[in-house]
C-alpha cells in the first residue's frame, strides 16, 4: 500500500542553498535523550499492561479448566534460569587465552600494524575525504530557482515525508531527502519561523514543516537538516517534558503527566485533522483535531496558548482570514463552519451549516469577504463572510456548484490568477475552474493516474502561479503546468504569456525505477509482441 494524503509548497528563496547533516551536540544530545526517554516509558506502560492483561487471562482459563487435568504447566522464569546455566551465556563471547596466555582474537596480535596520524600520509587511502564532502555538499544543492514540494506518504506501513525539488525550467522533480514519521500523516503545514532549539532567535527566518497524524501531538521538522532524527519540536504532551527548565525548577522533580483521553486546554487528545500557519502573526499556528476541538499555539514556547470548542464533531479544516489576521475560519463533521476571532473565545462567533460533512474550507484571497466550502456530497459553496445567518439552517450561500458525484476531497484557490480553482475527488478526477461574476464554469477535468485525489495544491510564487501539484491513493506526486493546456490558456488568455505554435501539455511526475524490469530483461510479461508466452498464461486461460 503506498498512498499521498497530504502536499505543501515551499516558496522559491526559503530553502538553505546546501542543506546541512543532523549534528548532535550535547544539548541536542540531551534533548533526545529526554524524548526517547519518554518514549521508552510509554512503550514499557503500554507492554506491562498488556502483559497483566494476558497473565489475568491465562489465571482465569487455568482456574476453570482446573488442576486435576494432567496438564504441565509452564517453568518459570527462574526455573528456565537454571536450566540455562550449564551453557555459561554470558561468557559466551569471551575471548580464550592461548596455552602462552596471549589471547586468541582473531586481530590479537597487532603489534606489526602501521599507524599514521593523518590519512593523508597513508599511502593505501587513495579518495579523500574532501571529495566526498564536496560532492555530496553539490548534490544537495538546492537552487534560488527550486521549489520543494513537502508529501506526506504512507509506504508499506511506512510513515514519512519526503521533500521533492521542482525545477521548472528543467521539468524535473526529485526527492532530495524524507523523513519518518511514527504515525501515518494527515496534514502538513509550512512554516517560515525557527521552532525549538533553544539557542535560535525568536522570530528569526526559517524553512520548517509541521505535521499533523493519527498521534495526538504536533511535530516540527526543519527542512533545511537532512537526516534527522528527532524533530526539533513537539507541540502537545508527548513535548511537555522536553522544555528546558527555569533555573529555580531544576531542583524539583516533576511528575509525568499521563494522557488524558478528556478533551482539554493544554494538548490534543486524539488525531490531528488540519494545521494553518498565521502568515501575520508567524509565531500562531492553529490546530483542529477530532477530539472536536481547536487550539492555538504559541511557536516561541512551543505550548497551547488557547483552546475553543465551538464544533460538536470532528474538526478538519482551518484557514486564517488573509487580512484580518484574528479571525480563523473552521469547519467540521458537524456540518457547520465558523468563522471567530480569537481574542475573544467566550464570544458568540457567526456560523453557516451545509448539507453533509465540511472537507475543506478556504478564503478568497483576492477578496477575503468570501469564503469557499467543500462538502463530503461534492458540493462547492460560495458564502459571503458580512451576511451571517440567524441559524445555521437558515444559511444561504451565493452560488453552490455540483462539482463532483463523489467526495470533494481537496481544493484550493489559486493565490496569482483571480478566479482560478481545482477540485480534486475520490472519484479521481481533477477539475479546473474560472469563477466569475456570473459564477463557476469548468474548464477541463483530467484523470491524471495519481488515483483517488487527496490534495491539489498550486504553486505559491508568480513565476510559477500555474503550476498545480497534485497527489493521490497510489503515492505518486505530479506536477501539472496547466498553462500548457488549450482550455486553460483560452479561459486566462490574459494571464498567460502568448506562444507561437502548438504547445505541448507538461506534467512532470518522479521518474520511476527501471531496474527491476532491466533484471528481468525489460520484457513484459506478455512478451515483446503483447503475445502470452514465455511460460505465461493469461487469467482466462
Amino acid at each position: 500500500m503506498s498512498m499521498i494524503t497530504a502536499t505543501t509548497w515551499v516558496p522559491r528563496g526559503f530553502a538553505a542553498q546546501f542543506p546541512t547533516k543532523y549534528d548532535v551536540d550535547e544539548v541536542e544530545l540531551a534533548r533526545i535523550s529526554k524524548l526517547a526517554k519518554l518514549q521508552l516509558e510509554d512503550a514499557k506502560e503500554d507492554l506491562e499492561g498488556a502483559r497483566n492483561a494476558k497473565e489475568g487471562e491465562a489465571e482465569t482459563e487455568g482456574a476453570s479448566e482446573g488442576e486435576g487435568n494432567g496438564v504441565s504447566l509452564p517453568k518459570s522464569h527462574g526455573d528456565v534460569d537454571d536450566d540455562l546455566k550449564e551453557y555459561d551465556l554470558e561468557h559466551y563471547d569471551s575471548e580464550p587465552a592461548a596455552e602462552d596466555g596471549e589471547s586468541m582474537a582473531m586481530f590479537g596480535n597487532t603489534k606489526s600494524l602501521a599507524y599514521h596520524e593523518s590519512n593523508a600520509d597513508d599511502p593505501y587511502i587513495t579518495l579523500h575525504e574532501n571529495e566526498d564532502d564536496d560532492e555530496e555538499r553539490e548534490e544537495l544543492q538546492i537552487l534560488a530557482t527550486d521549489n520543494l514540494v513537502v508529501a506526506a506518504k504512507v509506504e508499506d506501513e511506512v510513515a514519512h515525508l519526503e521533500i521533492y525539488v521542482y525545477e521548472d525550467e528543467a521539468d524535473n522533480l526529485y526527492v532530495h531527502h524524507d523523513i519518518l514519521l511514527p504515525a501515518i500523516p494527515l496534514c502538513v503545514e509550512w512554516l517560515d519561523i525557527k521552532v525549538g532549539r533553544e539557542t535560535t532567535e525568536k522570530g528569526s527566518r526559517g524553512n520548517f514543516v509541521a505535521v499533523g497524524t493519527f498521534d495526538p501531538d504536533i511535530e516540527i521538522w526543519d527542512l533545511d537538516t537532512v537526516d534527522c532524527m528527532y524533530p526539533n519540536a513537539i507541540l502537545g504532551l508527548g513535548g511537555e517534558n522536553t522544555h528546558v527548565e527555569p533555573e529555580a525548577d531544576k531542583g524539583i522533580k516533576k511528575k509525568k503527566r499521563k494522557r488524558s483521553k478528556k478533551a482539554n486546554d493544554d494538548y490534543h487528545v486524539d488525531a490531528i485533522l488540519s494545521l494553518a500557519a498565521n502568515r501575520q502573526h508567524r509565531n500562531l499556528l492553529a490546530s483542529a483535531s477530532a477530539d472536536k476541538t481547536v487550539k492555538l499555539w504559541d511557536l516561541n514556547t512551543a505550548r497551547c496558548a488557547q483552546s475553543y470548542s465551538y464544533h460538536t464533531d470532528k474538526v478538519c479544516s482551518t484557514a486564517w482570514h488573509p487580512h484580518e489576521s484574528t479571525v480563523l475560519l473552521s469547519g467540521s463533521y458537524d456540518r457547520t463552519v465558523v468563522a471567530a476571532d480569537m481574542r475573544a473565545p467566550a464570544a458568540k462567533a457567526p456560523r453557516w451549516g451545509v448539507e453533509s460533512d465540511v472537507e475543506n474550507v478556504r478564503w478568497n484571497p483576492h477578496d477575503p469577504n468570501f469564503f469557499y466550502v467543500t462538502t463530503d456530497s461534492g458540493i462547492l459553496h460560495y458564502f459571503d463572510a458580512r451576511a451571517a445567518p440567524p441559524s445555521p439552517e437558515a444559511s444561504k450561500a451565493l452560488w453552490t456548484l455540483q462539482a463532483h458525484d463523489e467526495s470533494l476531497s481537496s481544493f484550493d484557490v489559486n493565490p496569482v490568477i483571480p478566479g482560478f480553482l481545482v477540485t480534486g475527488s475520490t472519484d479521481k478526477e481533477v477539475k479546473l475552474w474560472n469563477v466569475q461574476p456570473s459564477g463557476p464554469s469548468m474548464v477541463v477535468s483530467r484523470n491524471l493516474g495519481v488515483g483517488k485525489v487527496f490534495s491539489t495544491t498550486f504553486a505559491p510564487d508568480q513565476e510559477v502561479g500555474f503550476r498545480l501539484a497534485v497527489a493521490g491513493s497510489k503515492g505518486e506526486v505530479q506536477i501539472w503546468d496547466t498553462s500548457t493546456n488549450a482550455a486553460v490558456r483560452r479561459a486566462f488568455a490574459n494571464r498567460v504569456a502568448p506562444v507561437e505554435g502548438e504547445v505541448k501539455e507538461r506534467l512532470v511526475g518522479v521518474d520511476e525505477d527501471s531496474s527491476d524490469s532491466e533484471e528481468e530483461g525489460g520484457v513484459e510479461p506478455g512478451g515483446e509482441d503483447g503475445k502470452e508466452g514465455n511460460g505465461w498464461e493469461s487469467m482466462e486461460e
